[in-house]
């Protein structure tokens, strides 16, 4: 990691630099000079970002090999990225979820709402789990782990695999820097237990942010039957069985989260009311129809269909899908939740696929409450992005 004085990237003239100067989070690579000395820079070096009139604007962490060539860090230009500045950052956002949840299992670091671009951290009690998805982060791992230590993490898990870190040019690893951890970790969340894979499992290893969600559809739920598609651990199954469902059917494609979410019910003493199913979920949601099985509430919490704005129409398109699937499923007066974690598909058009798909399926039904991200996943007020949760609860009609 490069040291101060740091050097000087500049905007490209002409630019109207008022919505980077005024909070938005990103450069994009057409919009700052890409002269010789700034192509020089190593991926994730750090820099003082300059107007084309050589007013400074921040700091930021430069990637040639990056759409995003430079991430806002600090808005003070003579701010020094260091471990301190980590600590300082990490002790903020750990505040903010203490106040929120009795025990520290949270998302602690959202990326850019946090103010730690590319960074995704979830907080397992002492355990933490990072995803350092751009260069800087990957370059500052030492200063991370130690900055975590501050706020009392004694593992640390680095999880770096996925889309975004290919983006960033970084290869894929999945190590354990500090401490040791084992791989299945529980996790209360609404009155159930959850098992939490920190090596193996997928991201993190368990999905914090549906936990209001989780909590809306288990009030639904007392004393009915519950179907939860795409269901990994159990998120909304378990919590409805906590909550006084009568039964509850957990569908995914994988048998390694199905075994964990059957793990996470004997551990929340539901097991007895606990059923799974392995398969591909549009395979079983027209099973289900087939077999005539009825459901008083069905959860469908897809992966993201439409992972970038290329994908969006063929992702509406499988939104609708699963909706006109799902409400074949639904009784008279029961409730269906349909849910999209797709950053590339608006709420808007998120509600306008799942309503056509209910409508092409007969059904009728009324919006009765929009879901987002828990409040440990803010949102960057200027990076729509940061706000990809939507979880939409129809009650259907006749």
């Amino acid at each position: 990691m490069n040291q101060p004085p740091y050097p000087v990237v500049r905007l490209k003239p002409k630019l109207d630099s008022s919505a980077i100067r005024y909070g938005a989070p990103w450069v994009f690579a057409n919009e700052l000079v890409t002269d010789r000395r700034t192509r020089a820079l190593d991926p994730g070096a750090i820099a003082v970002l300059e107007d084309s009139d050589r007013r400074p604007i921040g700091v930021v962490t430069v990637n040639n090999n990056s759409k995003i060539i430079g991430r806002i860090l600090d808005r003070n230009p003579a701010a020094v990225i260091d471990e301190a500045w980590l600590t300082h950052k990490l002790t903020q956002a750990a505040a903010m979820r203490d106040r929120l949840f009795s025990k520290p299992f949270y998302r602690l670091i959202h990326a850019e709402a946090d103010g730690l671009p590319g960074v995704i951290i979830d907080r397992f009690g002492d355990i933490a789990v990072i995803q350092p998805n751009a260069a800087w982060a990957e370059m500052m791992m030492d200063q991370f782990i130690a900055a975590l230590q501050t706020i009392g993490i004694k593992s640390v898990v680095k999880s770096g695999t996925g889309r975004a870190r290919k983006l960033e040019g970084l290869v894929e690893e999945m190590t354990v820097p500090l401490g040791s951890v084992t791989a299945k970790v529980p996790v209360a969340m609404n009155g159930a237990t959850y098992m939490a894979d920190l090596i193996g499992g997928q991201k993190t290893g368990i999905f914090y942010d549906q936990r209001p969600n989780h909590a809306f559809a288990a009030g639904l739920s007392k004393d009915v039957r519950v179907l939860d598609v795409f269901s990994h651990v159990g998120g909304f199954s378990l919590a409805a069985l906590a909550n006084g469902a009568k039964s509850a059917l957990a569908v995914d494609g994988s048998t390694a989260a199905l075994a964990l979410a059957q793990e996470g019910a004997e551990a929340s003493g539901v097991a007895d009311r606990f059923e799974t199913r392995c398969s591909d979920a549009f395979d079983a949601l027209t099973a289900l129809a087939a077999e005539g099985q009825e459901f008083e509430v069905v959860i469908c919490d897809p992966p993201a269909f439409a992972p970038n704005k290329k994908a969006a129409e063929a992702g509406l398109r499988a939104y609708e899908k699963v909706a006109r699937l799902a409400t074949a499923l639904v009784v008279d007066g029961g409730y269906l939740g349909l849910c999209s974690c797709s950053h590339a598909v608006d709420l808007t058009k998120f509600r306008m696929a799942c309503s056509r798909g209910i409508g092409r399926a007969g059904g009728r039904a009324q919006l009765i409450h929009t879901g987002y991200a828990g409040a440990d996943h803010p949102m960057h007020p200027q990076l729509a992005e940061s706000g990809y949760l939507k979880s939409l609860f129809y009650r259907m009609i006749s």
